[in-house]
């Protein structure tokens, strides 16, 4: 009887360790991404990647900057598909814009907010970002003249809006 009273206590004293790390996870992200412009795209790319049940502000940053990085290699890779049976000069012309403005997004401006996170510098991990988001609004605003034609609006628009969310994120570690 007295195993069974004491398994059943350290039973108890696990599961509430374990709930309360998991509340105070979850409590983090949900504080952190009220303070971004795009809260459900926030807790959503946070709670999606298993990193986060142990993250700190920096750690979270770092996840966010992980995802623009992967979503704009996806829409570089669209983009270059595109470009291989596009037949309209104009739609080619932008489509070659997206190609320069994403290819700084993955080679320059996330690796350089990736490394100022690591390094606990979050000023340039914010202008990093901010420029992330303007490439790829740049890139949509290539597409101006059609702006219905854009056959990469939404990827677009989630680079876009992830780079505000790191950015915010980024901000609340100056």
């Amino acid at each position: 009887m007295t195993k069974i009273i004491s398994l059943f206590i350290l039973e108890a004293v696990f599961c509430f360790t374990f709930f309360t790390v998991s509340y105070s996870d979850i409590n983090l992200i949900q504080t952190t991404c009220k303070k971004t412009p795009f809260y459900d795209l926030c807790v959503l790319t946070l709670k999606s990647d298993p990193r986060s049940s142990t993250a700190d502000v920096s750690g979270l940053a770092r996840i966010v900057a992980d995802s623009v990085k992967a979503k704009a290699i996806a829409t570089l890779n669209q983009i270059s598909a595109l470009l291989k049976s596009v037949k309209d000069p104009t739609l080619e012309k932008a489509l070659e814009g997206c190609i320069v403005s994403y290819n700084t997004i993955i080679q320059a401006d996330i690796p350089v907010a990736i490394d100022a996170i690591e390094k606990n510098n979050p000023k340039f991990a914010v202008q990093s970002a901010a420029d992330a988001g303007n490439e790829a609004q740049a890139c949509e605003n290539s597409f101006a003249e059609k702006p219905s034609n854009s056959p990469i609006f939404s990827g677009n628009k989630a680079v876009h809006d992830l780079s505000v969310v790191l950015q915010s994120i980024a901000s609340l570690l100056l």
